[in-house]
């Protein structure tokens, strides 16, 4: 239906400006030739002002105010045929996507294109693993287009939204919004329907933390509290070069992260890692060894031997890493 108007339209316009300069050269008479016709044609239909090309009759008059009012009624005919066009579009890509989500299973979803949800849906993007974002802002969905995500535009408080995106379908489930309340809805709604999903919600007020996993969260995020323990630990301890905190109802541990230069611990070159007794005396674990010409190798035989220019990466807790610092620069 819409490309028989928009050829209507089309059409109506080609009549338009051929009528309209037949009239202006059987007005004008031989004064008025076939371009001056189709000329003056064209600037009274697009109403710019440019003048007349030769000096208009009574006649001449009528017959541009004529013109001008068919061409502004084409050109509204025009613009409205244009927004439905562009609503019809619109509705093409959402049953489109409609179609798609409802042949996912054992996907992923983000409520949420917030900080928190851009980063999470890049992450999801590079493992090329199924996924979905909702959302309802217009200025983050144009954020989505732009990087080719698959998203859908919807009200995650809806039924409707939650039904579209295959939520009873889902693997994993993460509840990124902008506000505690509607996170703690939207986790209370997807568990009722999901039972077994992973189910990650974040909060941004410490006292929502209960009442989430009582909603059926896995697992509560708290970014700012998070981030803030973290900036802590490397502002008191700068010389570490990363910190993980791990937290359970049975554990609560801080991990730090350290990267040496073996040329700063000369004991240790030509050593194997079994040998060098970092685990034994320090109780550190070495994770990974990347060589001079940057070539990682993650957790590497313990009879591998430790060589010049090498880096090792070192985790284990805060205290015996600050242990084996003290060994570590009596030695650099």
């Amino acid at each position: 239906m819409a490309k028989i108007k928009t050829k209507f339209i089309l059409l109506y316009f080609i009549v338009l400006i051929s009528v309209g300069s037949f009239g202006f050269h059987f007005i004008g008479g031989e004064q008025w030739g076939f371009v001056d016709s189709i000329y003056m044609t064209i600037i009274t239909l697009s109403t710019v002002g440019y003048g007349e090309v030769h000096t208009l009759t009574n006649l001449g008059k009528l017959w541009t105010i004529l013109l001008i009012i068919f061409g502004v009624s084409g050109f509204a005919m025009f613009i409205s045929q244009l927004g439905e066009n562009l609503m019809e579009l619109r509705e093409i890509r959402r049953q489109r996507v409609q179609q798609i989500l409802k042949k996912l299973r054992n996907h992923y979803i983000i409520f949420g294109y917030g900080r928190m949800g851009a980063i999470i849906a890049d992450e999801l993007a590079s493992k090329r693993v199924k996924y979905v974002v909702v959302e309802s802002d217009e200025e983050k969905i144009i954020g989505l287009q732009e990087k080719g995500y698959q998203y859908y535009r919807g009200d995650a408080t809806t039924d409707e939204t939650l039904e579209a995106i295959g939520v009873k379908y889902a693997k994993g489930i993460v509840v990124a919004l902008g506000t505690d309340q509607d996170n703690l809805f939207v986790t209370m709604s997807v568990r009722t329907l999901n039972k077994d999903a992973n189910l990650l919600s974040r909060c941004s007020n410490q006292d929502t933390e209960y009442k989430l996993k009582r909603a059926g969260a896995d697992k509560v995020i708290n970014p700012y509290v998070a981030g803030g323990h973290k900036m802590a630990e490397l502002l008191i301890e700068p010389d570490i070069e990363d910190t993980v905190s791990i937290s359970t109802p049975q554990f609560d541990i801080d991990l730090v992260v350290e990267e040496i230069n073996i040329n700063d611990v000369p004991s240790l070159i030509g050593v194997s890692i079994v040998d060098s007794n970092i685990r034994k005396k320090y109780n550190l674990i070495i994770i990974g060894i990347k060589d001079r010409k940057g070539k990682f190798e993650l957790n590497p035989n313990m009879n591998v031997k430790l060589g010049k220019d090498q880096i090792i990466m070192l985790i284990g807790a805060k205290a015996n890493m600050k242990e084996f610092q003290k060994k570590y620069l009596k030695n650099k």
